[in-house]
């Protein structure tokens, strides 16, 4: 691993929906408790983006994996 996570750039999938009062929210599944939000969807992505970064911060800090495992898996609806 590098000494800085500044030093690269990893790109994470999100997800984004609004919720009831027309917040949009987002959130990195491959971290737990990574979640953001904003007014609008550019906003909540832009937020989610520095809290990605400071959640991979504080886990590094903490010794903590970095993110856990996704899987995509198929359901029939």
């Amino acid at each position: 691993m590098c000494d800085s996570l500044e030093d690269k750039f990893v790109k994470f999938l999100i997800t984004i929906f609004q919720d009831e009062d027309g917040i949009f929210i987002a959130e990195c599944p491959s971290i737990p408790g990574c979640v953001s939000q904003g007014k609008t969807e550019e906003e909540a992505t832009q937020n989610i983006q520095e809290a990605i970064k400071e959640c991979l911060e504080v886990r590094a800090e903490k010794g903590m994996p970095l993110t856990v495992t996704t899987r995509e898996v198929e359901v029939s609806v």
